[in-house]
């Protein structure tokens, strides 16, 4: 059985961000939640690594900077992992055009 377009992102960014493995009842919001609640942490133990990431990811510097210099402080770490997931998102799409699925 193929994936799920979510369950193919998280995939995806759980290998970065070491996420617990998807349960039953998955959905993207739950995922977003998880995402955000390891952002969270990297951003307050060791942002240096959270960046990388974000350049590995290829989360565009633009996007990063407008996340870190105008989102409300309590919202960045659910922004960032929004951005994050939907870059990632949107990798899954284009492999699955182009792999020809």
């Amino acid at each position: 059985m193929s994936q799920s377009l979510p369950e193919e992102t998280y995939q995806l960014v759980s290998k970065d961000f070491l996420l617990p493995e998807a349960k039953e009842e998955f959905s993207e919001e739950k995922a977003i939640l998880a995402l955000t609640k390891a952002v969270s942490q990297l951003m307050d133990r060791n942002l240096e690594k959270l960046l990388q990431i974000c350049y590995r990811i290829d989360l565009s510097e633009n996007r990063l900077k407008q996340i870190l210099h105008e989102s409300e402080p309590e919202l960045v770490a659910s922004d960032l992992a929004k951005a994050l997931w939907d870059r990632q998102k949107l990798k899954v799409e284009i492999r699955r055009r182009y792999s020809g699925k």
